[in-house]
């Protein structure tokens, strides 16, 4: 009887290896779509914040950084091999954000507004004041300063479709380059964003909440991370061989979205709003 009962057992469970195997699949491929959402408390500034690039000012030193970013699909890829972190500030006219990218490489060439930041290294922003993951506002820098700004009615996936044409009025920022621009004979260490986000500006494509004490925005931040070859002493992207496009970027984030998509505004952090002021 007990061989009987043994051999049933090991039948039973080869018999739910694909099950298991299924079960497996379905945790590989959806487990970072259920990570919890990161949580930012952004406290007041207690002093004018000059948006330098340089950070220098007293209440950025009792700021709190954010946890380093992970790859956009979640902590089941690789960590980046560069560091980034971000910290935030705020008063009655702004939002101050100040970004930490380590680079050995820096470098950028478009300089002109709203061109498309993204097809070098850059620095995003997302913001949706209101939460409802309608309405919200994307805001990209590469290391020369350069500005793509844009609005969003709705995500592309629910037919959104981008106003390029918005433009962020009052909008500051800065960058610092620890190292040398465009220099591929040496190596860099950092570039620093620094800036300053009117609340009005955000107003101009409706009323959005006031921010006060306990308020709740949804936010996160990207990096976009190319993989260069110098050709004739300038930065190139890397062309994949088999396919004759640019290899993959990297994507790097503070809040992971599960997919390769910032556009899902549902998986990004929240922002919570303190009075606290710090000197």
């Amino acid at each position: 009887m007990r061989k009987n009962k043994t051999v049933i057992q090991v039948a039973i469970v080869f018999c739910l290896l694909p099950v298991f195997a299924k079960a497996q699949y379905f945790n590989d491929l959806y487990e970072s779509l259920f990570v919890p959402s990161h949580n930012y408390i952004v406290n007041k500034s207690g002093g004018p914040i000059l948006i330098d690039g340089k950070a220098d000012d007293p209440s950025w030193g009792n700021a709190a950084w954010t946890d380093d970013f992970v790859d956009i699909e979640g902590l089941r890829m690789p960590l980046p091999a560069l560091k980034t972190r971000v910290k935030m500030l705020w008063n009655n006219h702004y939002l101050y954000i100040l970004a930490e990218l380590e680079e050995p490489n820096i470098w950028c060439y478009y300089k002109t507004h709203d061109q498309i930041v993204f097809h070098e290294n850059d620095f995003e922003i997302f913001i949706d004041p209101d939460c409802d993951t309608e309405n919200y506002f994307e805001f990209e820098l590469n290391a020369c300063n350069t500005l793509f700004d844009l609005f969003l009615p709705k995500s592309y996936n629910n037919g959104g479709r981008a106003d390029i044409g918005w433009d962020a009025h009052g909008f500051k920022s800065a960058v610092s380059v620890d190292g040398t621009l465009n220099n591929p004979t040496d190596k860099d260490k950092k570039w620093t964003v620094e800036v300053a986000i009117p609340f009005e500006c955000l107003e101009s494509k409706g009323k959005i909440p006031n921010p006060r004490e306990g308020s709740v925005w949804k936010i996160d931040f990207s990096r976009v991370e190319w993989n260069t070859i110098i050709v004739n002493g300038l930065y190139r992207k890397v062309i994949n061989p088999h396919t004759g496009r640019f290899q993959a970027e990297n994507n790097w984030v503070w809040n992971p979205i599960g997919k390769i998509n910032m556009h899902i505004p549902e998986k990004w952090g929240t922002l919570q709003f303190s009075n606290t002021t710090l000197k």
